[in-house]
């Protein structure tokens, strides 16, 4: 009320001005915020491009297979004649309707023995510099050679009975040749794992997290972005790095503490060197929060508990709860776009109609 006026008097101009230069105060603070922000995403995607970067379109070897190869590839990994008892496949252990990785601590072979070790991700395995926990392989080729005669997992005593289940498969008998038309005899060991090489080779996963390092800056929430940050001023990215978020080196599990589990030397059981003892290839992280259980023996249940478990262990930093969740978050933005939602990710052609193979 005015002194000594009517309560609808009109008010002062210096009081008729407050709102205006009120929300004129607004205006600026959030375009200086926006401002800002804008420079900030430019500064985090510049940092994050020059650590990790998008997943190449293709994986190296890809170049030499052919359409043939890959179909040949296809049905193989799918097919239970591999194993002794006709009861295992290679989508057994790595399913791909389950992001590629098995759902449990370990896997149950043919014969019914438990594996050593958890099995990891299939998806995007090719970008990897090496092949399985210690690394015994250096590529796609080599691996695909050792769970067909491995105890544990397949168990064929020999090629012999493998080929010879497969050559009276009569599809075999066509898409063998088609696939490797200059070979004498199409039906050996090495052309059997350039086939699954190259089927494995077209199992790329695309994530907002690629979209983001691309240049779409709402790929991200604000809070990944955040977990982003946090991610590597916490100094995961020191080992978790390349475009797959890991795969390209060897570390020490618990390098500030021992791990629980001691029984597995790791890298050591290959090269016999006291220096390898717990050492293990670094896994990509790609797709992390869809494969869990965690850990070269999947001894870890949740990605939550998995994060604040490797701080410590190789950091030695103990991550308050907020952080966690803050990494596990941006984990999360590392996800296929399809798979994430638990559908056929249409935008890769092998990942794409799983069902129909």
């Amino acid at each position: 009320m005015n002194k000594g006026g009517s309560p609808f008097a009109p008010a002062s101009i210096a009081q008729r001005r407050k709102p205006a230069i009120g929300l004129g105060i607004v205006i600026m603070t959030w375009f200086a915020l926006m401002t800002c922000r804008g420079e900030d995403i430019a500064a985090l995607r510049a940092r994050a491009s020059e650590v990790f970067g998008p997943l190449p379109a293709r994986m190296p070897g890809a170049e030499q297979d052919t359409p043939a190869m890959v179909r040949l590839g296809r049905k193989l990994f799918f097919d239970k004649r591999l194993s002794a008892n006709k009861t295992v496949s290679c989508n057994t252990c790595h399913p791909l309707s389950d992001n590629g990785a098995y759902p449990g601590p370990t896997a149950r072979g043919a014969s019914g023995k438990q594996g050593e070790r958890n099995s990891p991700t299939v998806l995007n395995a090719g970008f990897q510099f090496a092949q399985f926990w210690d690394g015994r392989a250096l590529d796609l080729v080599a691996q695909a050679k050792e769970p067909m005669v491995n105890p544990n997992e397949m168990d064929m005593p020999a090629g012999t009975e493998l080929f010879r289940r497969l050559r009276e498969a009569r599809a075999y008998q066509k898409i063998f040749p088609q696939a490797f038309p200059q070979a004498p005899d199409p039906f050996t060991i090495e052309n059997l794992a350039r086939a699954l090489a190259a089927f494995e080779r077209t199992l790329i996963t695309h994530d907002r997290f690629d979209d983001f390092l691309n240049g779409k800056n709402r790929a991200l929430t604000w809070t990944e972005r955040k977990g982003l940050r946090t991610f590597m001023e916490t100094g995961c990215g020191k080992c978790h790095d390349g475009p797959g978020l890991g795969g390209t080196s060897y570390q020490k599990i618990g390098r500030y503490h021992p791990y629980a589990n001691t029984n597995d030397l790791g890298r050591a059981r290959i090269t016999h060197e006291e220096t390898d003892r717990y050492k293990f290839k670094v896994p990509s992280l790609r797709n992390v929060a869809l494969t869990a259980p965690y850990f070269h023996d999947g001894q870890v249940a949740t990605l939550d508990s998995a994060v604040r478990q490797m701080a410590y262990l190789q950091l030695d930093t103990r991550l308050s709860e907020a952080d966690t969740e803050s990494i596990s978050t941006f984990l999360h933005a590392l996800s296929d776009k399809g798979l994430a939602l638990r559908q056929p990710a249409h935008h890769r052609s092998g990942l794409s109609d799983l069902q129909n193979h």
